[in-house]
């Protein structure tokens, strides 16, 4: 019996643990741009975080809209194996006006398609990078990320994040040029720098993480409430122990078995002596 609530107790704990993790790995499972500001007027390498949600399909393809009130001129990507990407250029309905002139044409969307059989299956994510600039002289821009499944299934990340930070279902990847980014509403309980931050290609400097991921300080909120419960548990396992000891028909068995008697339980202490003679004759 007390064998069995101790196995109990040791088995909360890794589910505890396992709890933990799936917290902040549920809560962060959203398309988002890294950095998520920029200066205006100078070229800013952005690397899109996709994960696949889906238990059952892989990401096959990622299109990204840039916009056409402010600018990007230019957008190159980052070559990624099993993926092909197209640039899409498109003629502005209305000129931009620029330093070094008229804007008459910008890029206006980036799709990238895998190759047959290949995808982001489902528990993983891919990062897509572009070099994009000149950065626009604007407050922010939104660059809406469409996602599609093998089966079919399609996710528009195009919503924008008002100014309290609070993310809505399906957040649109969001550059901040002038305006400050959102206050993170979590800021308060949790202040952490992954130190696994990605790097852009060709450069030893970590991409910052984004800070305004206001499901973070939900996920950790999971993590603790899971490694608690294992607390707990493990508590309740030792009461319980400590109560089974003290019940008569244990220290009745605890006394048959230190008394020396003919039962099997006790029979393991009388044979130690005849045990010991052959030995001993050997050793003559």
């Amino acid at each position: 019996m007390r064998k069995r609530i101790i196995i109990g107790a040791a088995a909360a704990i890794p589910f505890a643990g396992l709890l933990a993790l799936a917290g902040p790995l549920a809560a962060s499972a959203h398309v988002h741009v890294s950095p998520e500001s920029a200066p205006p007027g100078d070229y800013a390498t952005l690397a899109f975080t996709v994960p696949t949600e889906s238990a059952t399909a892989s990401t096959v393809k990622l299109e990204v809209d840039f916009p056409t009130a402010h600018p990007f001129t230019s957008v190159e990507y980052q070559p990624i194996q099993g993926w092909k990407a197209v640039v899409t250029t498109s003629k502005l309905a209305t000129p931009v006006k620029a330093q070094g002139g008229d804007i008459t044409q910008a890029v206006t969307k980036v799709v990238w398609t895998a190759d047959p059989g290949d995808g982001i299956e489902p528990g993983a994510f891919q990062q897509f990078i572009v070099s994009a600039g000149a950065v626009p002289d604007t407050g922010k821009v939104l660059l809406p990320a469409t996602q599609t499944y093998s089966d079919g299934s399609v996710v528009k990340w195009n919503e924008p994040t008002p100014a309290s930070g609070t993310e809505p279902e399906h957040p649109a990847p969001t550059l901040y040029i002038n305006d400050t980014p959102p206050a993170d509403p979590d800021q308060g309980i949790v202040a952490a720098t992954s130190s696994a931050a990605p790097v852009a290609a060709g450069s030893s400097t970590p991409l910052s993480s984004s800070s305004s991921d206001s499901s973070a300080g939900l996920g950790l909120g999971f993590g603790i409430g899971g490694l608690g419960l294992g607390v707990i548990a493990l508590i309740v396992a030792a009461l319980a122990y400590a109560r089974a000891g003290r019940r008569p028909g244990a220290a009745a068995a605890v006394g048959d078995g230190s008394s020396g008697g003919t039962s099997g339980g006790s029979s393991a202490a009388p044979s130690a002596g005849p045990a010991a003679g052959p030995a001993a004759g050997q050793g003559d």
